[in-house]
């Protein structure tokens, strides 16, 4: 008898995993529990006839039951239900005389019923508290999450039940302790993960996805297929051939997640302790009595079958983050379609007025609207400088948004390399901040074409040319490179300026980011590199920065040969 409630415990284990898709009950009052009667009454009368099922089992196994479910129900409709001082006091209350009564029916003393419904009180209270103590989310969809509630309410709470049990039929039956103790935290560790979990996991949720007929139709061939298998295995066939089910509960943690895998593992304790009980299939190639046939049957079920719902969970966990992930993309990508319309917007409104002021200062600086000063003609054209900067930068918001936007169309066709770069290096040494630097183009080799947008691609390399004049000034050189790499094309632009550090070469494509350069005397607005990096990207390249910090920087891009 006492061996048959130590089945209890386990029950209590695998609850926890499969309160993935349970969530813990409020705080409640013991009104609360009676104005709703009919959960509570059915959990009791549960509690009730698997008690009584248990010890009529165990009575016709020589006391031996392999799985003690009584405990496993009690604690998960408990966790979901309520909480709170007056809740917990009635329904455990509820819980005692269910227990009780079961003992009651199977036949038991006084003694012996008083003494095993305290026992499994201790136990089921104790699951309880380190359930909410340890694992207050009930949330067996993540591996943490089931890990937590299989050590707290499988591991620790049968075996502090184990050992008052021990120590109970020690004293008043005169029951060797350590058998007592090990079959009754085997089996109660049992019920607990696999009844309690398969409790926690049934909700709404899984009956409507029943309502898909696709869903419906699989669950009913998957479960099938593992009827099936568990009754040729274990009472067909003397082979043992119990290892041919963990394939079939893999396809099913990965198909029916947890709700799948622990009613999977409820089929399997069901058909197996038949089985054992009956004394057919492998069980009769093990040696020993009927009691150590069950520990083997525990510690299969245990450790060979139960690991499989950490699996369930691992892959819930992975689809919620991937629908996580699945919805910051989305955010992400509707802010950039809104920033990029606003970008859009901002530099079609600026290209108008613009444009007029630079009619403006022109016809005031070259004296159009009248006598100027000297003074006059030099604000006039700082006026006309200014605006023509505004206006540079108003096209290069149109075309980041643009390219953001995907608008940008690229013409991809094959494009000599060095002449690009021939172009580019005179474009370069024309302008006047360029007059004291070398510009030099290298090429090595021969068959230097890339399959590229030659338009789009000269822009991309003026304006890094563009940004080796203006920081790299101080070291008089500018070198244009261009080489094969494995199956495509390489060009370098270096120059041999103050360089970047890591931490601003980290940041150095951003928009809008001129690391830390606001303030200086060179120009800019921290879009060209950003821009230049979504061409080449729209063109199948990649684009990147070597530096050092004091020996200057090399940008590099590299595209597909033709």
């Amino acid at each position: 008898m006492l061996q048959s409630r130590a089945m209890t415990a386990t029950d209590t284990d695998a609850l926890e995993p499969i309160a993935a898709a349970a969530r813990p009950g409020r705080t409640s009052t013991a009104a609360g529990l009676f104005a709703q009667p009919l959960a509570p009454m059915l959990t009791v009368l549960g509690v009730a006839v698997l008690v009584f099922a248990a010890i009529s089992t165990a009575r016709t196994a020589d006391m031996i039951a392999a799985l003690w479910a009584a405990n496993g129900l009690a604690v998960a409709v408990w966790l979901r239900s309520g909480r709170g001082f007056g809740y917990d006091l009635a329904f455990g209350g509820l819980i005692a005389f269910g227990v009780l009564a079961g003992e009651f029916l199977a036949g038991n003393g006084p003694i012996l019923s008083v003494g095993f419904t305290a026992l499994n009180m201790l136990e089921i209270v104790l699951a309880v508290w380190l359930a909410r103590r340890f694992a207050p989310t009930l949330n067996l969809a993540t591996v943490a999450g089931a890990c937590r509630f299989i050590l707290c309410t499988g591991g620790v709470a049968p075996a502090v039940a184990g050992l008052a049990a021990g120590a109970f039929l020690w004293l008043t039956r005169g029951t060797p302790f350590v058998p007592t103790f090990q079959t009754w935290w085997f089996g109660h560790a049992l019920g607990l993960a696999v009844i309690g979990s398969f409790v926690l996991a049934l909700d709404m949720r899984a009956v409507r996805a029943m309502f898909n007929p696709w869903r419906a139709a699989e669950t009913v061939l998957t479960f099938g297929l593992l009827i099936v298998i568990c009754v040729t295995v274990y009472f067909v066939l003397d082979m043992p051939l119990g290892f041919v089910m963990v394939p079939v509960l893999i396809v099913i943690a990965a198909r029916l997640r947890v709700i799948g895998v622990t009613a999977a593992l409820v089929v399997i304790s069901v058909l197996s302790l038949g089985s054992l009980m009956m004394g057919a299939g492998p069980w009769r190639l093990v040696i020993g009595d009927l009691s150590e046939r069950a520990v083997l049957l525990q510690l299969t079920l245990l450790f060979g079958y139960l690991p499989i719902l950490l699996v369930a969970s691992l892959l819930e966990e992975r689809d919620r983050l991937s629908a996580r992930a699945k919805a910051g993309q989305l955010r992400a990508e509707k802010a950039s379609a809104a920033k990029s319309r606003l970008l859009a917007n901002v530099a079609h409104e600026i290209k108008s007025p613009i444009g007029g002021i630079i009619g403006i200062g022109d016809l005031w600086s070259t004296g159009q609207l009248g006598p100027v000063t000297e003074t006059q003609a030099e604000m006039a054209a700082m006026l006309v400088k200014t605006a023509r900067q505004v206006e540079a930068l108003s096209h290069d918001l149109l075309d980041v948004a643009r390219a953001e936007a995907g608008a940008v169309k690229v013409e991809m066709r094959p494009t000599d390399i060095p002449g690009i770069l021939e172009d580019v290096r005179r474009a370069t040494a024309m302008r006047p901040e360029a007059r004291m630097l070398s510009l030099k183009v290298i090429c090595e080799g021969d068959g230097l074409v890339a399959l590229a947008d030659s338009q789009r691609l000269a822009q991309v390399i003026d304006n890094l040319a563009t940004n080796a004049v203006k920081y790299g000034a101080a070291g008089g050189e500018v070198l244009f490179r261009a080489k094969r790499v494995y199956d495509g094309v390489r060009i370098e632009v270096s120059d041999k300026g103050p360089g970047l550090s890591p931490d601003k070469q980290a940041q150095l494509f951003e928009p809008f980011n001129r690391l830390g350069l606001e303030r200086s005397a060179v120009e800019g607005h921290g879009i060209g590199l950003a821009l230049a990096k979504r061409l080449v990207e729209l063109q199948g390249g990649s684009i990147g920065v070597v530096s050092v910090a004091g020996e200057g920087a090399t940008f590099w891009i590299e595209l597909p040969a033709a």
